[in-house]
């Protein structure tokens, strides 16, 4: 049972989502160091439903789902002291009113970005092989390919460039060690050393574009960034060229990128787009250089229980009067994802 000093919580998330991030086990952990109702779940701090549980609240625990966080959250919960976020990024969640209220956030996003970078790892080893292109060929011809078909294929030498040492992309860069890739990275905030250490070359992202055989993004979705490759820049691509993108869609230009793909001279491995979903009309849906995923590259199924314990971590360090693992600050917001 919670002790008499134990924060008050309450869930802020789509209620569809518990189960698997607080399975029976972890949610009886949670219940130890916190005072919380697992019936409670918040879908809008303005329902009068919510309203009690808001008022004592000094915990929110969020999650996919969870309404945007600003001044009506302060109104609705005065004592709010603390934001636990049981997903990803708080780029697009948390309002400028809690960083200036003196809200502490933390976020299990470092525990998302570890099935992200293990589907990106996934995607570069079998795009290396040609996986995709030989599966529609086989499936066409039930022939084996000849010699002079796999000529140009393998992972040997085969140069991928890195966009953005976010979170995702520093565990994605630790991933390829074993492997025999030669490493490219382009990130401004990454001196020449940084990259070194993080055992990638630093480039430009011109250059970047130009040298590399598979090129995968992992920078943040801010003003910045947008369409960060438009037109021109995916035109530096070389000829069957291998692009993945499981960060979003807004770093792509979308009607350029479409355009490469139907000439069949780029191939593109695509977990996010713009829009999201793609339209039911659109061709990449059909064309057999693109492999499309629905956004499943982030934590899924029994995944999520790492997103829960990770929240449940934090409680424990909150009652112990120790401070965050996790937490978020408002200026990592511009540089990191």
């Amino acid at each position: 049972m919670p002790s008499a000093q134990s924060p008050r919580a309450v869930f802020a998330m789509d209620p569809v989502h518990l189960p698997l991030l607080f399975p029976p086990s972890l949610m009886a952990r949670l219940r130890q160091v916190a005072e919380i109702d697992p019936e409670v779940v918040v879908r809008d701090f303005a329902d009068p439903a919510v309203a009690s549980a808001l008022a004592g609240a000094e915990v929110l625990i969020t999650g996919w789902g969870c309404p945007h966080l600003d001044a009506d959250v302060l109104a609705a919960a005065p004592r709010l002291t603390t934001v636990l976020h049981a997903a990803g990024s708080v780029r697009a969640l948390v309002g400028e009113a809690l960083w200036k209220g003196g809200v502490s956030v933390s976020s299990a996003v470092a525990g998302n970005a570890l099935p992200v970078a293990e589907y990106t790892l996934a995607m570069i080893l079998l795009a290396g092989k040609e996986t995709f292109d030989h599966r529609e060929r086989f499936r066409q011809t039930h022939a084996y390919p000849s010699p002079a078909e796999t000529a140009a294929i393998g992972n040997v030498g085969r140069r991928v460039g890195v966009i953005g040492a976010s979170r995702v992309g520093r565990r994605l860069l630790e991933l390829l060690h074993p492997f025999d890739f030669a490493v490219s990275l382009y990130d401004p905030y990454v001196d020449p050393a940084g990259a070194a250490a993080l055992g990638a070359q630093p480039m430009t992202l011109d250059d970047l574009l130009r040298t590399s055989d598979i090129v995968s993004l992992h920078a943040p979705d801010i003003p910045e960034t947008y369409r960060m490759l438009d037109r021109d820049r995916l035109a530096l691509i070389r000829d069957g060229g291998v692009l993945i993108n499981t960060s979003r869609g807004a770093l792509v230009d979308p009607e350029a990128l479409t355009d490469e793909l139907l000439s069949g001279r780029l191939n593109a491995i695509l977990d996010v787009t713009e829009p999201e979903p793609l339209p039911a009309g659109s061709p990449l849906y059909h064309l057999p250089n693109v492999f499309l995923t629905p956004h499943i590259a982030g934590s899924l199924g029994n995944e999520l229980e790492r997103l829960g314990r990770t929240v449940v971590e934090e409680l424990e360090r909150l009652a112990a009067g120790l401070p965050p693992a996790h937490q978020v600050q408002h200026t990592d917001l511009a540089r990191v994802a």
